[in-house]
């Protein structure tokens, strides 16, 4: 087995061997809103469940040149958001909200999806999403670098709300195949959900 250590390793090399190491990773679909009501729709692979006492979800944004990106300032200012979970159906448009764009610019004008008011938070939902979770922010934290760069803010996003599509919901459960959700692997590739199968846990 091959070892390295982080001294061998630059920045880049350490990025490739976490995303082709970390996978399948569940992808966050985040609507915000800034102060001036401008819709913010962006995708996050580093993201998942934190615990469910309270439902918490965590979401990683890489910071650009050391400032938030529109997303996690977004949630600084108006403390909410709406998370979707990226499908089959919707990963091309989710794909297309990647793009870098101003902040006064928003991913709604360069994308296929439409909104829907949301319950509790301000942020609209998106339409083309099968699962819809509205969020209000319960704690964050700076990621700093060796050099004391800030490079990553992390956010703990409380769930308030769900919307789950009648389509994918039996008697309290999700059925998996039918949200057919997506997954980032590596570089440009995505997964989706293959073969399932059962392990019980020891008694």
């Amino acid at each position: 087995m091959l070892d390295f250590t982080l001294q061998q390793l630059n920045e880049k090399e350490q990025k490739k061997f976490l995303i082709g190491l970390v996978i399948p990773r569940p992808i966050a679909l985040v609507s915000t809103m800034s102060g001036e009501g401008i819709v913010n729709v962006g995708p996050f692979s580093y993201f998942n469940i934190v615990t469910y006492r309270p439902p918490i979800l965590s979401i990683a944004v890489q910071r650009a040149a050391g400032e938030p990106k529109d997303t996690a300032g977004n949630i600084f200012n108006t403390k909410e958001a709406v998370v979707h979970v990226v499908d089959q159906y919707n990963v091309e448009p989710a794909n297309e909200t990647a793009d870098q764009l101003g902040p006064e610019e928003s991913e709604l004008d360069v994308s296929a999806f439409t909104t829907t008011a949301s319950k509790t938070v301000r942020p609209p939902g998106l339409n083309e999403a099968k699962v819809r979770m509205e969020t209000e922010l319960y704690d964050s934290m700076v990621i700093y670098d060796d050099d004391s760069h800030a490079t990553t803010d992390l956010l703990l996003l409380k769930v308030v709300h769900f919307h789950i599509h009648d389509d994918i919901y039996h008697h309290g459960y999700v059925d998996s195949l039918k949200l057919g959700a997506v997954s980032r692997l590596a570089g440009y590739d995505y997964a989706e959900i293959g073969r399932m199968f059962t392990v019980q846990r020891p008694e």
